[in-house]
């Protein structure tokens, strides 16, 4: 949403007047969602979205009387609504994954999404892989089209001191950023990274930045530390937890190469960042991430422990590997920079 409301100022359209509904600065700059909850705050936030999305929302298209809705967090109001919408529809995880989320919720926010389907709608989705996982879930009631995201720009200097405090040496580790989410293949990553240690003649460390799963079924985060100590990697693999984006631009800048073993994407944005910086990117073969990168990183076999490690092993074993990769990287983002990301939102718009 952030990267959509920079982009939309960044490149204005002399045809396309857009009006906020927030302001994008202020709201990205205090998160309501980082670190733990009690039940009491994640109700009373859903119930604000709610009643933002149903009532507070459908005034403002009142007052305002805009051409085009676009809503870019999954659901529409279920209100009926006198101009057209574009809703975009990130993935199909809550059909295709339903043992990851808790019964109630999922229940409860598909409902919302059906509803918000109505009338004059068309969903955009990141790529062909998502649009035609939702084709399978949706049918081909509503229109769907796909608009490759632009990766988060991280503009500020990078902590100069966080790679130091952290016993961290410039090239001198394998990266991952991401929450602790099952399909995130976590425990995958630390696996092969055991195996790696075994076989590498120049070891590196392993750093897994992020938060915790985003509910109890699917975080994995308590079964990585138990992972980490059965195989002897407490001093090997570092989990700084949630970081601030001078944290993760620092280790962005000092990584050997991004590791990205999911199961299951419906973009894969990681991938992006990491060529941003000139990181060599190691993937699952999974569909979206195969899209994502064009070719233009290393890919493993999806749930293979074996061809994972023997990539990790490849990469620092040829140079000419890596700095190819690197190469090709370089190439491969600039199909999705914010001003391509904004010009195919133009497109939608105006043909509307």
């Amino acid at each position: 949403m952030l990267e959509l409301a920079k982009a939309a100022r960044s490149h204005p359209h002399p045809e396309v007047e857009w009006i906020f509904t927030h302001d994008p600065e202020l709201q990205a700059s205090t998160p309501k969602e980082v670190g733990p909850k009690s039940k009491i705050q994640r109700l009373n936030y859903h119930l604000d979205y709610f009643r933002w999305k149903q009532f507070q929302l459908p005034d403002l298209v009142k007052k305002y009387k805009p051409d085009i809705l676009i809503c870019p967090d999954f659901v529409s109001p279920a209100a009926s609504l006198p101009c057209k919408r574009l809703t975009v529809i990130h993935d199909a995880f809550f059909w295709q994954m339903p043992e990851n989320y808790p019964k109630w919720w999922r229940k409860y926010f598909l409902g919302l999404i059906k509803k918000g389907l109505k009338e004059n709608t068309h969903i955009l989705t990141t790529t062909a892989y998502s649009k035609s996982c939702l084709q399978e879930y949706l049918g081909n009631t509503w229109p769907i089209s796909v608009i490759y995201q632009t990766p988060k720009a991280l503009h500020g200097a990078a902590d100069v001191h966080f790679l130091q405090k952290n016993a961290l040496t410039k090239q001198g580790y394998f990266l991952h950023v991401g929450t602790f989410d099952r399909r995130k293949n976590l425990p995958l990553l630390v696996q092969g990274y055991a195996d790696y240690l075994k076989q590498s003649s120049r070891p590196k460390k392993l750093v897994l930045a992020g938060g915790a799963g985003q509910s109890h079924q699917m975080n994995v985060l308590p079964e990585i530390k138990r992972l980490l100590t059965t195989l002897g990697l407490d001093g090997e693999v570092l989990l700084p937890g949630y970081l601030a984006d001078a944290e993760i631009k620092a280790l962005y800048e000092g990584a050997f190469a991004y590791i990205f073993p999911s199961s299951n994407e419906g973009f894969g944005i990681p991938i992006l960042e990491a060529m941003t910086f000139g990181l060599p990117v190691i993937h699952s073969d999974q569909s979206a991430l195969q899209e994502v990168a064009g070719g233009a990183a290393l890919s493993f076999q999806t749930n293979s422990v074996t061809d994972l490690t023997e990539k990790m092993i490849l990469l620092e074993e040829e140079p000419a590997l890596r700095t190819n990769l690197i190469l090709q990287g370089k190439e491969r983002i600039t199909a999705f920079s914010s001003k391509k990301f904004i010009e195919a939102f133009h497109r939608f718009i105006l043909s509307a």
